[in-house]
């Protein structure tokens, strides 16, 4: 079975859709079948991964709210082999309000990803909204595995202990199977005292492993999406690319 992994966190601007995008891409590098899902009404992730909106007609909000639409019917190919998107538009904030009335509302995504889809791809990756809504809440439900992108800087480190109760939450009363398989310090300056101070934080913050690897600040990274790539496919030899491949190797290990 693939194994389903939620980037989550519910802070904006932490690294979340450059980790599903990246990670995805790495784990594609590798020889791994991959599917990344976004989730998130602003629709980076399907921007970064070289989907044009307007050639989009159907959508994940059309399935979470549509029975007679699956899944499988608007998986697409990316640029990137071995790579798969299920896109999002902003059709997405509307399918949330219209999810809130549903009998089984948190189950929806996991409802969707059918056993045929899952077996079909060696990992899944949903890319989560800034948000602890109903979407983020439905990613938890689906996953077995959850990787928290964390800033390194005082305030991002604030929320996690937000997020870390839902967990509970969702692990308690809906989805005994997810746990978390860490947290990945995103944006890092060595060159400054507070990002270290803040790395060592994040590593005294609770029971929850920290990946060895650390996402530094990078342009290549910010130029990828533009042309629809993961920073592996754009440019291999980068030390962020090399940062990408090992985080999907940690990846690999964890399950």
């Amino acid at each position: 079975m693939g194994k389903v992994i939620a980037i989550a966190n519910q802070k904006g601007g932490v690294g979340k859709t450059t980790t599903a995008i990246n990670l995805g891409g790495a784990l594609a590098a590798i020889g791994k079948r991959v599917l990344c899902l976004d989730l998130d009404p602003q629709a980076n992730l399907t921007v970064g991964l070289g989907i044009d909106l307007n050639g989009v007609n159907e959508n994940i909000a059309n399935v979470l709210i549509d029975p007679e639409i699956r899944l499988d019917q608007i998986i697409r190919p990316t640029k990137t082999r071995n790579l798969d998107v299920v896109p999002a538009t902003l059709e997405l904030s509307a399918a949330e309000v219209e999810l809130f009335n549903a009998i089984g509302r948190e189950m929806a995504l996991r409802d969707n990803l059918t056993a045929d889809i899952v077996q079909r791809y060696d990992f899944i990756i949903i890319d989560c909204p800034p948000t602890l809504g109903l979407l983020t809440l439905n990613a938890l439900v689906a996953a077995q595995g959850v990787i928290i992108p964390v800033q390194t800087q005082y305030y991002a480190l604030k929320g996690v202990a937000a997020l870390l109760r839902i967990i509970k939450t969702v692990q308690t009363r809906l989805n005994p199977n997810l746990r978390v398989l860490g947290m990945l310090a995103t944006f890092y300056d060595s060159r400054t005292i507070l990002a270290r101070d803040m790395l060592d934080s994040l590593k005294e913050l609770g029971d929850h492993q920290v990946f060895d690897t650390i996402i530094r600040q990078s342009v290549k990274v910010g130029e990828a999406p533009t042309a629809g790539v993961p920073i592996t496919t754009y440019d291999r030899k980068s030390d962020a690319a090399k940062a990408f491949v090992d985080l999907a190797k940690e990846v690999v290990r964890a399950h």
